[in-house]
């Protein structure tokens, strides 16, 4: 029985480890709106079996993360600028909410650690080759700091469901060295949160998160609209712009 016992539980944690892993694709943009998934090549990724990379495609399925198409692949779903335009809406409330109580119970531990976290997202912008996935974890990790300060679970499980649908689009100008990287523009809205923070002021905080979130928003709707694109149109996008 004991032993049943702990296969039982090593087989949960090794689930809940490559759930992890893959929602961490997610919310680093490691993967593509529209892009396909396969069971057998993220196992091999992992250096798993395809059972537990079967199960959390199913979980993220059931969270909209990804998608089962008509011939039954799984995919990263392709937003609409509609659906795209609701959730940032909501995350202006939910992380709004997240930053301002943050503000209200923020430490010195916490003024400390996001000001280092944000003091390497600017050195690492200022580089001549920053490394995107550097730039995409420091970026999560500022952020989620702050919300797990907050000290409401639930309001953090909402924020980290919103963050799996849009990870594919919200890290693209990160990942892709765009001006507002090479800007700090950013930088510059974490480091009023830190102030706010700093000041306990609830409704600086607010402001300063939705600027954040308001200005990336804006820049992927008009800079890259293509991201609302199912792949082949996308495809055919890129050929028409190359043949000019």
């Amino acid at each position: 029985m004991k032993k049943d016992s702990e296969a039982g539980s090593s087989r949960q944690t090794l689930s809940a480890s490559v759930l992890a892993q893959i929602k961490q694709m997610l919310w680093s943009g490691r993967v593509m709106p529209g892009e396909q998934l396969s069971i057998r090549k993220t196992a091999e990724a992992l250096g798993v079996s395809m059972m537990p990379v079967r199960d959390a495609f199913s979980r993220l399925v059931a969270d909209h993360a990804l998608e089962v198409t008509p011939n039954r692949s799984v995919r990263v779903p392709v937003l609409s600028v509609e659906t795209f335009t609701e959730i940032t809406r909501i995350r202006f409330e939910i992380e709004g909410m997240a930053v301002a109580e943050a503000a209200r119970n923020a430490s010195e531990g916490l003024l400390t650690e996001i000001s280092r976290i944000n003091a390497r997202l600017s050195q690492e912008m200022a580089k001549p080759l920053a490394d995107t996935q550097q730039l995409v974890s420091l970026n999560q990790q500022f952020h989620f700091a702050i919300y797990e300060a907050a000290a409401m679970p639930v309001l953090l499980l909402m924020v980290e469901s919103l963050w799996l649908r849009i990870g594919p689009i919200l890290n693209y100008d990160l990942r892709q060295g765009s001006p507002r990287t090479r800007e700090q523009v950013a930088v510059a809205h974490h480091r009023a949160m830190i102030e706010a923070l700093q000041q306990g002021d609830a409704a600086a905080a607010r402001r300063a998160v939705v600027a954040d979130i308001r200005e990336a928003f804006e820049y992927m709707t008009t800079r890259t609209p293509s991201l609302f694109q199912p792949p082949e149109r996308r495809a055919v996008a890129r050929a028409a712009d190359s043949g000019k």
